[in-house]
């Protein structure tokens, strides 16, 4: 049975105010005064028998006992979320087929859940669900191989292609652990030339007219990162990249990029042939798990990327 004064809203307005530090964005993001704010957290407080924060502090710090409570929160706000997600089933019963494809990205938190809940709405059709690199994912899409694609924009104009952007993913700087000056002391770790994450950081390097050493190029995001944590270098990645690589987060930090802020877009891709709902419900659906398997934590963990890091549309 859960104890009398612990609600919903008060869980949701304590994780809000954990994340921003600030009774006023707190009630911004809740929809509610402040008043109203600051009346759950001590309703909350009061329900748990401790403090959750030093109210003492400007912006507000979370006690031990807050720090604590916020990870149980969190979870049970992201459990919430992908059941409403799984609640708010497609109606995709009268496709024939279907086919998507999603950048590898997600394979740890997204594409799991999203091809279950895709598969379920397809009662009676031919499925199929890949993962590719985003180049890879526009020329099967241009092949009229794929219904859909989840990628990155390349920033060319798509012809013949509907969009739906889905998240806002900022680029960010990754380096080991306690390295006072990466940039200074260690080489810089590219991505492979080939890949359009590298293409995007290359260019965004070039208009700042930095240039580092060609010494390192990996192809592989998980090698990357591990040669990082490491300490054999640094290198720029995104949000989505780097809590991706959660096996590897004791061994370095992450920063906002030092040389000007630039995010890519993860966008929903279909023909503009195909004038179904289908590509909408499963944009709108895609939101929903992007925001509560990915973003939120991520804020959480990197409490700067609030405003950078977010789901569009």
């Amino acid at each position: 049975m859960v104890m009398k004064g612990l609600t919903l809203r008060g869980l949701e307005v304590f994780e809000a105010l954990a994340r921003t530090g600030s009774v006023a964005q707190a009630a911004e993001i809740t929809g509610l005064s402040q008043p109203s704010v600051s009346q759950q957290l001590r309703n909350l407080e009061k329900a748990l028998g401790t403090d959750l924060v030093d109210h003492g502090r400007r912006p507000m710090r979370l006690t031990q006992a807050g720090r604590s409570f916020l990870a149980r929160t969190q979870a049970v706000l992201g459990e919430l979320q992908v059941a409403q997600s799984e609640l708010a089933v497609m109606d995709l019963g009268h496709l024939t087929t279907l086919s998507i494809g999603l950048i590898d990205d997600f394979d740890n938190d997204l594409t799991p859940r999203l091809a279950t809940l895709l598969a379920d709405s397809l009662t009676r059709s031919k499925f199929k669900l890949i993962t590719l690199s985003s180049l890879d994912l526009f020329e099967a899409l241009e092949a009229q191989r794929l219904h859909m694609a989840v990628s990155a924009h390349s920033g060319e104009v798509l012809e013949g292609v509907i969009e739906y952007p889905l998240v806002q993913d900022p680029f960010i700087l990754v380096a080991p652990s306690g390295a006072e000056q990466p940039m200074q002391e260690l080489p810089f770790l590219r991505y492979a030339r080939d890949q359009l994450i590298s293409r995007q950081i290359e260019g965004h390097l070039a208009r700042h007219q930095m240039e580092f050493e060609e010494r390192f190029e990996i192809g592989s995001h998980l090698a990357l990162m591990a040669m990082v944590a490491r300490g054999l270098g640094w290198a720029i990645t995104t949000p989505l990249g780097y809590m991706r690589a959660a096996r590897f987060h004791d061994g370095m930090e992450a920063h906002p990029a030092p040389f000007g802020a630039f995010a890519r877009t993860i966008s929903l891709f279909t023909r503009s042939d195909w004038s179904d709902q289908v590509p909408q419900e499963v944009a709108d659906m895609t939101r929903r798990l992007m925001q509560s398997q990915i973003v939120d934590p991520a804020i959480a963990q990197l409490p700067w990327l609030s405003g950078q890091l977010k789901v569009m549309g």
